[in-house]
């Protein structure tokens, strides 16, 4: 593991930043040692992900409606694999709220984000995981959900930079 001239905890939450961003948007500019330390960050969780993603359980819930009947309902949570996978991502990363789109009302906003707690393990687990499984079984290999691309020198320091981004 490259120190890039920081302490642990500095460099830890670099790459805690780094890579939190980099799973919200899709790409991030960065020089290209933090590029290449966070592509193994990043890689690891995303195996993890969809090495778990499939892992849910159906439960029958009962509740009491507002007259007063108990109602069965039918809920799905996730397995022991896919909990144990998830509270490590949550770790490894920061909460990302989501953000009100431009010209979206308050009303649809709230719609839309009522079910969603952590909308960043969400994005991972519902649409990064199956998309990389699907490559991961058409390809036959794991890894390789990161891609480098050099830039050439930052202004000032002359340091490499690149940008990173999910493939």
């Amino acid at each position: 593991m490259r120190k890039l001239n920081k302490p642990t905890d500095q460099r830890l939450a670099v790459l805690k930043n780094q890579a939190t961003n980099l799973l919200w948007h899709g790409k991030i500019t960065t020089s290209f040692a933090k590029a290449k330390e966070l592509r193994s960050y990043t890689e690891k969780l995303l195996t993890l992900a969809i090495n778990s993603y499939k892992d849910v359980v159906k439960v029958d819930k009962t509740t009491v409606n507002a007259k007063g009947e108990k109602v069965k309902k039918e809920v799905i949570n996730d397995g022991p694999n896919k909990l144990k996978a998830r509270r490590a991502i949550m770790s490894k990363l920061y909460d990302i709220q989501e953000v009100r789109a431009e010209k979206e009302s308050k009303l649809n906003f709230i719609a839309r984000t009522k079910d969603i707690d952590h909308p960043l393990i969400e994005k991972i687990f519902n649409e990064y995981a199956p998309k990389y499984a699907t490559r991961k079984e058409d390809l036959g290999t794991g890894g390789g959900y990161t891609r480098i691309v050099k830039l050439g020198t930052r202004d000032g320091d002359n340091a490499e930079m690149a940008i990173i981004e999910l493939v």
